[in-house]
């Protein structure tokens, strides 16, 4: 038995089970059983520090619970592993990952806590992007197979193009929640002195400000897709659906447009199956 009293296959099952319905999903379940499991109980563990991040509870207390998670990946690595990561060293071993990228995946949704996120400037948003999201593809790499030095790199590139999509798909969202991704030099090079998210998000000038992140965004999938090309099929079925999803809704956010009132945008589950048909069968 392992974290909580749950078997390894049951934790994968529970793990799993929190994954259903993401774009996550799909491209997991694809894989072969092995690095399948370590991919959900990658994504748990992610959802277990960003639950923290996005709880009402008491800044201290979401403060000292990420601490506790540090210690506890620290006693992972140094062999002792408590109840809640000792499913996890059997991954971090056949796999070999890295204690520093669980470590930056807890600094990027800390950031999110001592305060709201509210226009911060490129440097710290493209760091919030690379410990969210890129740390993430660093560890997935590593289960993929993808060698070094190019798995690092889609991870950077990849990361970068799903989170920036996820903060323009999501301003309305966040904004009610008080935060705002947007970098500061965009909102001002938009003439948008504001950084209060609901009145940036009303603001007309939004779409000047949302056009630089459209643009990174673009580069950044086409990147990842210029590392991915040069590796067989095999290894990059699921970084390929992922990008595929994301990539899909970047277009419908473009062809939406960012001026206010915005309709959400989602994928319908006729796209989602074209993709995974065409990625990762055809």
């Amino acid at each position: 038995m392992t974290v909580a009293g749950m078997s390894t296959t049951e934790q994968s099952v529970d793990a799993a089970g929190q994954a259903a319905g993401s774009s996550f999903y799909a491209a997991m379940r694809i894989l072969p059983a092995a690095q399948r499991d370590a991919m959900f109980q990658i994504y748990s563990f992610c959802r277990q520090v960003d639950d923290i991040a996005d709880s009402d509870g008491p800044r201290a207390e979401r403060l000292a619970a990420m601490a506790q998670w540090r210690v506890d990946i620290d006693a992972l690595y140094a062999g002792h592993p408590p109840a809640r990561v000792a499913a996890y060293a059997p991954v971090v071993k056949t796999f070999g990952l890295r204690r520093e990228d669980y470590h930056a995946i807890i600094d990027g949704m800390e950031m999110d806590i001592p305060a709201e996120i509210r226009a911060p400037d490129a440097a710290t948003l493209d760091l919030y992007c690379d410990r969210v999201a890129s740390a993430v593809g660093r560890l997935s790499v590593r289960v993929f197979g993808i060698p070094a030095p190019d798995g690092d790199l889609l991870a950077h590139h990849l990361g970068r193009a799903l989170q920036l999509s996820n903060i323009l798909r999501d301003i309305d969202e966040d904004a009610s929640i008080g935060r705002l991704y947007l970098p500061r030099e965009a909102l001002l090079a938009a003439g948008i002195t504001a950084t209060d998210p609901e009145t940036v998000a009303a603001d007309p000038n939004l779409p000047k400000a949302c056009a630089p992140l459209v643009a990174q965004a673009l580069k950044h999938f086409a990147d990842a897709d210029a590392v991915m090309a040069r590796h067989p099929r095999r290894l990059v079925k699921a970084p390929r659906i992922m990008s595929r999803y994301y990539r899909a809704i970047l277009g419908r956010l473009i062809a939406r447009g960012f001026a206010s009132p915005r309709a959400p945008v989602r994928l319908g589950k006729l796209t989602k199956l074209l993709i995974i048909l065409q990625y990762a069968f055809i």
